[in-house]
């Protein structure tokens, strides 16, 4: 059956054709698997609860009837300001128009939020643009500019809330900048998601060609429900597909997880437990509670334009399992920088297992992508990252890391791997940040530096050890086998590019200031020469040459060192070093390279020079991979089949001559 939904419609209907439903809520209240609910161009004001789930076979689809021109919103228009004083404006509003739920009254909290001034889940936006929020009246009335937003000239356009408590309302002071709020579009958010089910294992539903935007989302760390504006909450294969989605206080689209009675934000709640203990729980609770790949994940996202979102794009832990991330355009996420911790990037993932993320864009995010604990069997392939970084000109001070580093395309935490990085291109200064071991780079290009070789497994102590010991599980599957801490190494870099930039002044300073971290060195330079030092796999292996069992006098060392590297046939340009032992490396002292990125019809292709210096390299594939050393898993498909790299990042067949690089032709 299909029912229609149409906000314009002079009154509401029954959702047939000619008398649609005015709300989607209304048809999501009904619609049953294999039907159809088609929304015509508008702006729908609501959370939508999709009721009934679908079946693989026969989904429930929500389609928009023209592409991105039905709007589903999380904030509400307001047009009765009143003139306070100067350029600030007053609004009151009855407490009982946000029913059970008032941002204005709700504080962004959870684990790993690293904020000193509290912020409220409420936003209040000028014409689209979200205003800054202040935490006394007197801020709004002689504003100042915040230097950590990456748009420093709006971040006067500044806002304050109050509780009016004998009148039971909301009061809400911002400072429009000369601009009248009854004569501009001034909206606020009021509504925790957009679509989301309130039930969990609502599957199959499809979600196409949305605009989604605006709700006053919660913080979404790995131990909490982890709310976003779109979600399947707890269920199995959505798909969400060529939808806008913006302007989420938190995140934008969350693929997991549940509530955990006993274990929602437990770090922040029960104090005496570490983070990393908690987080831990929540893997085995969730086993415990029927976490299969039967029951959730195996999603799909594509095709969006996902930005301006204040901690995330997209966020998940356990839920996002077995998904496939494609095709999507991910920018401009944590620029405000009113939020800060442990859990912002344009994608950040726990137990990504079996995850592809593919052909995506990344720039201007403060992290491109965080994989964070039980990465196994992940590929990140095909994807091209820029300018992700925390630290803008303005920022460049030496103490403006704030504890989580400046950012980089993509960080792999506290993982054992098999992770799987091809084909992708990497022009931001620090390209990967690699706390993890099982991690294997074939085909990318990296103009910048391997940061956080060795660095970044133990959790903050002084005088105690902390080591994170973090699961693993059946190839494969969500079953954990065990729990190991990372031991550093077990990475293979086959037929790489990588170029030393000329970093900023004001980078190095702050990269100097802080080298000294347990959680980065702050390395700049591009190249496998970070990992100067470890063993190949057979100075590796002769540790435990001539041991046949335990023994008084025996050291156990040897399980603890770190593990082997392999390396071969990679290419280095501009000073870029390569490891001291790999094997035919190539180094061009000789020629300075040109990369840079061109859009043309629609695409973003890369110009360089680099393939005229290239030598030949062979192909690679599963076999010369081997794998993972804790999971014992290879570096294979999700099906168990293997992978041979003979299709670069476009989508062209490797053939006759095999060079370095994730572009087998580039245009010079």
């Amino acid at each position: 059956m299909i029912y229609y939904v149409d906000a314009n419609a002079k009154r509401a209907g029954d959702g047939s054709k000619d008398r649609p439903f005015k709300k989607i809520g209304e048809a999501a209240a009904l619609a049953m698997p294999g039907d159809e609910v088609i929304v015509c161009p508008g702006i729908y004001r609501e959370d939508v609860n999709p009721l009934n789930a679908g079946k693989a076979k026969n989904r429930i689809v929500y389609r928009s009837e023209k592409r991105r021109e039905a709007v589903i919103s999380g904030a509400d228009v307001f047009n009765t300001w009143e003139h306070y004083e100067g350029d600030v404006w007053k609004l009151k509003i009855a407490n009982g128009y946000f029913g059970s739920y008032n941002p204005y009254r709700t504080y962004v909290s959870g684990d790993w939020l690293n904020i000193t001034v509290p912020v409220h889940t409420g936003e209040v936006y000028l014409n689209g643009k979200s205003l800054y929020e202040c935490d006394t009246l007197e801020k709004v009335l002689d504003p100042v500019f915040y230097e950590q937003s990456w748009d420093i000239e709006f971040t006067k356009h500044t806002w304050y809330t109050c509780q009016d408590e004998e009148e039971d309302v909301t009061i809400i002071y911002a400072n429009f900048r000369g601009k009248d709020p009854n004569r501009e579009c001034v909206e606020i958010n009021v509504r925790p998601h957009c679509f989301w089910p309130v039930a969990e294992h609502v599957d199959n539903i499809t979600l196409s060609g949305f605009v989604v935007t605006k709700a006053a989302t919660q913080w979404a760390p790995p131990t909490a429900l982890q709310e976003g504006m779109i979600g399947p909450h707890w269920s199995k294969g959505w798909i969400i597909e060529d939808c806008e989605i913006s302007h989420s206080k938190c995140s934008g689209i969350s693929l997991g997880k549940y509530r955990q009675q006993g274990n929602d934000n437990k770090w922040l709640k029960y104090k005496y437990k570490d983070g990393a203990q908690t987080q831990r729980d929540c893997s085995l609770i969730a086993q415990l509670d029927g976490w299969s790949k039967d029951t959730v994940g195996s999603h799909i996202i594509r095709n969006c334009d996902i930005h301006d979102c204040g901690q995330t794009g997209i966020v998940g832990n356990l839920g996002c399992v077995f998904s496939l991330i494609e095709n999507n355009h991910i920018h401009h996420i944590n620029n405000k920088r009113n939020l800060a911790g442990a859990e912002i990037g344009g994608i950040k993932l726990h137990a990504a297992i079996d995850v592809i993320i593919r052909n995506n864009h990344f720039h201007d995010c403060t992290r491109g992508i965080w994989l964070d604990w039980q990465c196994q069997g992940t590929r990140v392939s095909s994807n091209l990252f820029h300018d992700n970084c925390m630290s803008r000109e303005h920022l460049l001070k030496p103490d403006c890391a704030q504890g989580l580093g400046l950012g980089e395309d993509l960080w792999i935490e506290i993982a054992h791997g098999p992770t799987l990085v091809d084909n992708n291109i990497m022009l931001s200064e620090r390209c990967v940040r690699l706390a993890a071991q099982g991690v294997a780079f074939v085909h990318n290009l990296f103009r910048g530096a391997i940061t956080g070789v060795g660095r970044g497994v133990c959790n903050g102590t002084n005088e105690f050890a902390s080591p994170r010991y973090t699961p693993i599980h059946r190839p494969h599957d969500t079953a954990i086998t065990g729990f190991m801490t990372v031991l550093h190494g077990d990475v293979r870099f086959y037929n790489n590019v990588f170029i030393q930039p000329k970093n900023r002044k004001g980078l190095a300073d702050i990269c100097e200031a802080n080298k000294n971290d347990e959680w980065d060195d702050y390395n700049l330079a591009s190249g496998t020469a970070v990992y100067n030092g470890y063993k190949t796999e057979e100075e590796w292996k002769q540790c435990f040459a001539g041991y046949c069992g335990e023994g008084a006098s025996e050291s156990r060392d040897r399980y603890y060192m770190p593990l082997p590297v392999w390396a071969e046939s990679n290419a280095y340009f501009g000073g870029a070093k390569p490891w001291e032992k790999e094997k035919n490396a190539f180094v061009d002292e000789e020629h300075e390279v040109s990369v840079s990125l061109e859009e043309k019809d629609g695409m973003i292709r890369l110009v360089t020079d680099i393939n005229s210096y290239l030598p030949e390299a062979e192909m690679i594939s599963s076999d010369k991979l081997g794998e993972a050393f804790e999971p014992e898993e290879r570096f294979e498909a999700p099906d168990g089949s293997d992978i041979i790299f003979d299709t670069d990042y476009y989508g062209n067949k490797r053939k006759d001559r095999i060079t370095a690089g994730p572009v087998q032709e580039i245009a010079e």
